[in-house]
């Protein structure tokens, strides 16, 4: 078992801790060289293949069985303990917490990014259970669900589910994870990575447990 770091944004961990999000999509990494726009062959779930029969991507950054820790927007303070000692804690932006209210930050008196989130002041942690390669825009209604984000309702008929006939004419019932996807990619690679560029991802898909050690 390895333990890895992920990052989430403050919206994708509060679905987590509301136990909505149990799945995400990274982008495929590809071999210098390689063309990420090329309609390669996917073998076993896990590997793209090129038109000589060589992979073309790097391996996924998880496997089945890591333990990943979720590093999100936080900061900390120090508050006496019951002897009077000053004492570390650790407050998350997920929280609602008013920065200047119950949790007062170190000099900075500022949140902290996510990249940033030192190991030991992680609390969620996550196990994978699953991890595949995919298209993005292969994604399903039950997989915008999995990543935290219901389905949009059909701007046409208002359907939530099954609406096949809108869709064929450009009624998406995806737009709502195609519009945080996007969020997530620079302006300026949209045309590469964006939900219209329809990009390999990796399927990563989880379960909260504990702190490894604490089983």
């Amino acid at each position: 078992m390895n333990i890895k770091p992920i990052l989430f944004n403050t919206e994708m961990v509060q679905s987590i801790l509301g136990g909505l999000k149990t799945c995400t999509r990274r982008l495929v990494k590809f071999l210098p060289g390689e063309n990420p726009q090329w309609t390669g062959y996917i073998k076993d779930g896990l590997m793209l293949y090129n038109g000589t029969n060589e992979p073309c991507c790097r391996k996924p950054s998880y496997k089945i069985g890591d333990v990943l820790y979720v590093r999100e927007t936080w900061t900390d303070h120090y508050v006496p303990n019951e002897i009077g000692k000053p004492e570390l804690q650790y407050c998350y932006k997920a929280d609602g917490t008013d920065i200047k209210g119950e949790c007062l930050p170190g000099e900075n008196n500022r949140w902290y990014p996510s990249i940033h989130m030192p190991k030991e002041a992680a609390r969620i942690f996550l196990k994978v259970t699953n991890v595949r390669v995919e298209r993005l825009q292969e994604i399903t209604d039950d997989g915008c669900i999995a990543e935290g984000v219901y389905p949009s309702p059909c701007r046409k008929c208002n359907a939530t589910f099954g609406c096949d006939t809108c869709s064929d004419e450009g009624y998406h019932e995806t737009d709502g994870f195609s519009e945080l996807w996007n969020s997530t990619i620079k302006k300026s690679d949209l045309d590469r990575y964006g939900w219209d560029a329809n990009p390999y991802v990796w399927v990563i898909e989880f379960e909260r447990c504990e702190k490894p050690g604490k089983e």
